[in-house]
C-alpha cells in the first residue's frame, strides 16, 4: 500500500504524491535511488516551465501519437521511475499500439527487473520484454542490453525521461525515438525525433487520447502530422518560454 503523506488541499500535493510514488518504488525495489534524483532535477524545471502543458508540448505529443500509429513495431521503454509514476499509463498505451512494453534499466539488476515486471502485470499489462541477446551498438552501459523481440527490431522507440546515449544510439541505428523530457536543454531532448517537454504524468494521458483519435486517421493524414513538425522549433519554444516566465517572475514584486 502507497504512503501517501500529503493531503489533497495541499498547494504542493501533486509534486508530493509523486514524490511518494518514487520513494514507494525504491522500498518495493521498483525504483533506485539514483532515480529519484534524477526526478528531483527534472522537477525543477518544471518548476521553471509552470506545471502545466503548453502547447509546444502538445503539438509534440501530436507528433508522437501519430508516429506510434504508423509505426510497424513500436516498442515502450520502461525505467523504474516510470515503472512508479505511470504504469497503468503505459499499459493501457502499449495495448493501443501492439503490447510491446521493454524493460531498460540504467542501474540494472535481474531482481529489479523482475520486480518492475511483476509491477506492470499487476497494472494490467499482458506481455513484457526483457533485456536479452540484443544490443545497442554504441554505448557501453547496462541500457545497451535490450530485447531481440523489442528495441532490436523496433522502427520506433519511446523513451520517457532522461536518457541521452541510448537516444542517440538508437537514431544512429536508424529508429525514431519519442521521449518525455522536461529538461529541452538535455541530450535526450536535444538528439530524440519527438521530445515532449512535459511531466510524463500530464503527458501519457494526452497521449492515449491522441493515439486513440488518430488510429481513425487516414496513414496520409498522419504523415502529414509528421512531416510537418519540427523538433528544434519545439525545444526553441519551450526554452523561449522559461525565458519569459523567469523574467516576468522577476518582474513580480
Amino acid at each position: 500500500m502507497i504512503k501517501i503523506h500529503t493531503p489533497k488541499s495541499h498547494p504542493r500535493y501533486l509534486s508530493q504524491l509523486y514524490r511518494d510514488l518514487l520513494a514507494d518504488g525504491v522500498e518495493t525495489g521498483v525504483t533506485s535511488l539514483q532515480g529519484m534524483t534524477a526526478h528531483g532535477r527534472a522537477e525543477t524545471f518544471d518548476y521553471l516551465i509552470g506545471e502545466k502543458t503548453y502547447p509546444f508540448a502538445k503539438s509534440a505529443i501530436d507528433a508522437a501519437a501519430a508516429l506510434l500509429v504508423l509505426a510497424k513495431h513500436p516498442v515502450i521503454s520502461v525505467n523504474g521511475n516510470t515503472a512508479a509514476l505511470v504504469a497503468k499509463e503505459f499499459v493501457e498505451l502499449g495495448k493501443l499500439i501492439g503490447n510491446n512494453l521493454e524493460v531498460n534499466l540504467f542501474h540494472a539488476s535481474k531482481e529489479r527487473e523482475k520486480k518492475i515486471k511483476e509491477h506492470l502485470i499487476k497494472n494490467g499489462a499482458v506481455k513484457i520484454l526483457m533485456p536479452g541477446k540484443g544490443r545497442i551498438v554504441g554505448i557501453e552501459s547496462n541500457r545497451r542490453m535490450i530485447s531481440e523481440e523489442g528495441q532490436s527490431i523496433a522502427d520506433v522507440v519511446f523513451v520517457p525521461l532522461e536518457d541521452g546515449d541510448r537516444t542517440a544510439a538508437l537514431e544512429k541505428m536508424g529508429k525514431r525515438v519519442i521521449t518525455v523530457d522536461l529538461n529541452p536543454l538535455s541530450r535526450t531532448a536535444q538528439t530524440a525525433t519527438i521530445t515532449i517537454v512535459d511531466h510524463v504524468n500530464r503527458a501519457l494521458p494526452l497521449l492515449i487520447t491522441r493515439v486513440k483519435v488518430f488510429k481513425k486517421f487516414t496513414h496520409e493524414k498522419l504523415e502529414k502530422i509528421i512531416r510537418e513538425f519540427n523538433n528544434k522549433k519545439v525545444l526553441s519554444e519551450s526554452m523561449i518560454h522559461i525565458q519569459k516566465r523567469l523574467q516576468t517572475l522577476a518582474l513580480q514584486k
